[in-house]
């Protein structure tokens, strides 16, 4: 690696940030009719239809906006189309009888699924905060905290710890099985921590640092594996693994069988989970003033097992999981894995050193820039085959939106910044 290799790739991506990705979404998302922001588009990047507006669509643009714009980008533009968002999220999603987001509301704004699902809990916290420190309207950081507030109420667990993450209208715990009411996951207490993270930050309220630190030690100790540190996907409530099942209203439907189950469902792990956990928590103890250090262990073992097991060396990107002892069960690249581990593999390159980090970054990062991105429309193929032809060739829809791939190129210029000014010191 060489300060002229740090500077092409920042330029790639910069280029691809400024010139294509974030002009794709600039110029059709935003809802002036209804408010909020249109979310389905087909692989030419032309509305596809449907009618739906996802609190996890939602909130995941104004993050998007919101934090591309306190990244210095947009010349003011991105933090309109935040405060566009959040009018819609506060005037149509908000329950103001029991609190919380409702799940979904059709494009007019009315309300199809009311259901309470923390992980768009979670996702509304995160995105309120971004978008309070963003643009100093206090309105994101006053319902953040109100859905905080509603989480330690209604979805803490006080008997095993964590959260609950399945809940009617009213916040009445759901039923078991494919309802969910019974289970807890890796993905939900993963963005509870980014949450956290971003709300302790607005706020600097110990309450916040508290439970904050509360999910991180969780996670450490429960959630990841304890010989390979690599994401354990689910389990029951008294943190014991369970099989991974589908459920009725969640993410992850497009990665399962007819039946519903996962192969090898008690044996999965996703090497864009790990890379992803992994530098969200070194963002996390970094907001906590926390030496990474003293996670030493568990990061190296996450972005190690990401590395060495999850990289395509013959046709270049990540693959989507495997076992946690390393056997790769899913030999396709989806665009999000991709995304979280060009972040998490230049973290990992920053603090560890190990050229084998650089080099997986650079692999990755060839992947995306040669074969991932449908260059017409400025986007990221959904998902392609090992050798990178699209499978799926929608550009976004509820769960494919623009918060992996705009937070990827933002963080990735910022973690490569960093690179260079280090390496301008040391020369």
């Amino acid at each position: 690696m060489t300060n002229e290799t740090l500077h092409h790739c920042r330029q790639e991506l910069h280029h691809h940030l400024t010139t294509e990705l974030l002009p794709f979404w600039t110029a059709r998302t935003a809802d002036h009719v209804h408010g909020g922001f249109i979310t389905h588009f087909d692989e030419h990047g032309h509305d596809s239809g449907e009618d739906e507006k996802s609190l996890i669509a939602q909130t995941r643009s104004i993050y998007t906006y919101a934090s591309a714009h306190r990244a210095g980008y947009g010349s003011g533009e991105l933090a309109d189309l935040a405060r566009h968002g959040v009018d819609y999220l506060l005037n149509r999603m908000w329950d103001h009888e029991h609190g919380g987001f409702y799940w979904m509301t059709n494009r007019q704004g009315e309300v199809t699924n009311d259901q309470k699902i923390v992980y768009g809990q979670s996702f509304a916290i995160y995105c309120l905060s971004e978008y309070t420190l963003a643009t100093g309207d206090q309105r994101g950081v006053e319902y953040a905290q109100k859905v905080f507030d509603l989480l330690q109420k209604y979805g803490a667990d006080t008997c095993y710890g964590g959260y609950f993450e399945m809940f009617d209208r009213d916040w009445t715990l759901k039923g078991p099985g494919a309802a969910g009411g019974n289970r807890k996951t890796l993905d939900a207490h993963m963005h509870l921590m980014e949450a956290f993270t971003t709300l302790y930050e607005c706020t600097r309220q110990p309450i916040h640092r508290r439970k904050l630190l509360e999910v991180i030690s969780l996670l450490v100790g429960k959630v990841m594996h304890p010989v390979y540190g690599t994401g354990v996907p689910q389990f029951w409530a008294d943190w014991r693994v369970a099989p991974q099942i589908k459920f009725d209203v969640i993410w992850g439907w497009d990665r399962f069988t007819e039946d519903g189950a996962k192969e090898a469902a008690e044996d999965n792990t996703s090497y864009g989970h790990n890379a992803e956990f992994a530098w969200l928590l070194l963002h996390a103890l970094s907001i906590l003033e926390i030496p990474h250090e003293t996670y030493f262990s568990q990061l190296q073992k996450a972005f190690s097992h990401a590395a060495d097991n999850g990289v395509d060396w013959e046709f270049g990107g990540v693959f989507v999981e495997g076992s946690h002892s390393g056997k790769v069960y899913d030999r396709e690249k989806e665009f999000w894995q991709q995304a979280e581990v060009l972040i998490g593999f230049l973290d990992a390159y920053r603090i560890f050193g190990e050229e084998k980090y650089w080099r997986a970054y650079e692999n990755v990062h060839r992947f995306v820039m040669d074969k991932m991105v449908n260059r017409p429309v400025g986007e990221w193929w959904p998902l392609m085959t090992r050798k990178g032809v699209p499978i799926w060739t929608h550009m976004s829809h509820s769960w494919k939106i623009n918060y992996h791939t705009v937070r990827s190129m933002v963080q990735s210029i910022r973690r490569l910044d960093m690179l260079l000014e280090k390496d301008t010191v040391r020369d």
